[in-house]
């Protein structure tokens, strides 16, 4: 089969013929038909403490068709399509058993969807229906990140929220904010040029970041966030966050940086801010974020603004690193050069 691999930091990927993937014991292999390149991808390739190692096949956000199964598998049956959580988790532990692989201590990573075939978790693993189509199973994974995120902010009805980055999380962030209550939302960001897509997935606002910004935002609010979602895993944002949340509010973390980013503890003890951090989501919200594109909510799919082969897949990722306008690019391994 054909596969991207990374080289390490600074280098580019190379697409290489590598030997097809074998199911081991709970495990099945997919024919990948999609997968959406994630900021963490350009982030855990860029020389930080966190990237990848030399060799590996990036790719978790994937849908994509079951073409065998190994032993131990009852919940997966050749020719299903699914998408799939990217992790595998010893199976027995408690977080295991709550379908939360991703927080078991010996979790392994399940990626590769950019390669023609990969290796899934079948616990991980959910149904597609019908109606969806590879390129919704593959926005399973980011709205599911942004629905524990939001769901940790434990928004009350009408609550008032900030939300910064207006990426892939933060698009996905808006959009669950929404629909779990909230009221009045407001996007921020370096430029406004996904201003109009933040408004379709449900913000009320957006400013820009600079001079100003916690007036601006304040005034179009009506007050202070009682939640701020940091989405973007830029340094610096955390202490945004505390600087422009209200006193006893709500900071989130979805954004994923890997480098320090140190924030002003006094001033978030003085505010008496709460900070979370959000690491993925379960097997329940994985299923939920499917259900919903399954009812009919097609804001999401505004998200995917192009669509590559693996051949452009080397070029398109470091046009990611250095400020593409796209706001989340697909993979479809099978698109010929």
């Amino acid at each position: 089969m054909r596969a991207a691999i990374f080289h390490g930091a600074g280098k580019p990927m190379t697409i290489e013929d590598v030997p097809d993937p074998e199911p081991g014991p709970g495990e099945a292999v997919i024919k990948v038909c999609r997968c959406g390149i994630c900021g963490s991808d350009i982030g855990m390739t860029s020389g930080s403490h966190a990237d990848y190692p030399a060799g590996t096949t990036l790719g978790h956000e994937y849908a994509g068709e079951v073409v065998a199964v190994g032993r131990d598998v009852s919940n997966l049956k050749v020719g299903q399509r699914v998408s799939a959580m990217p992790a595998k988790g010893c199976g027995r532990c408690a977080s295991c058993l709550a379908g939360f692989p991703l927080g078991c201590t010996a979790m392994a990573g399940m990626i590769g969807g950019f390669g023609q075939y990969m290796r899934i978790y079948a616990p991980a693993a959910i149904h597609l229906p019908d109606t969806l189509s590879m390129a919704d199973g593959a926005l399973v994974e980011p709205l599911a990140v942004g629905l524990r995120g939001v769901a940790l902010a434990g928004l009350r009805p009408g609550a008032t929220v900030a939300v910064l980055g207006a990426g892939a999380v933060g698009l996905a962030a808006i959009y669950w904010a929404r629909l779990l209550g909230a009221g009045r939302i407001v996007a921020m960001s370096r430029s406004a040029r996904r201003a109009d897509l933040a408004t379709a997935m449900g913000a009320d606002g957006f400013e820009a970041f600079g001079e100003g910004e916690g007036d601006r935002l304040a005034a179009a609010l009506g007050g202070l966030p009682d939640a701020v979602l940091e989405c973007a895993g830029a340094v610096g944002l955390m202490q945004k966050a505390v600087e422009l949340v209200r006193p006893g509010g709500t900071i989130v973390s979805l954004g994923f940086c890997g480098s320090p980013d140190p924030i002003i503890p006094s001033l978030a003890t003085w505010k008496q801010v709460t900070m979370k951090f959000s690491f993925a989501y379960d097997l329940r919200e994985f299923q939920h974020c499917a259900d919903a594109l399954d009812a009919g909510h097609v804001a999401p799919r505004m998200m995917v603004s192009e669509t590559i082969g693996l051949d452009a897949l080397p070029s398109g990722f470091e046009a990611l690193r250095t400020g593409s306008t796209q706001t989340k690019v697909h993979v479809d391994p099978w698109i010929a050069a």
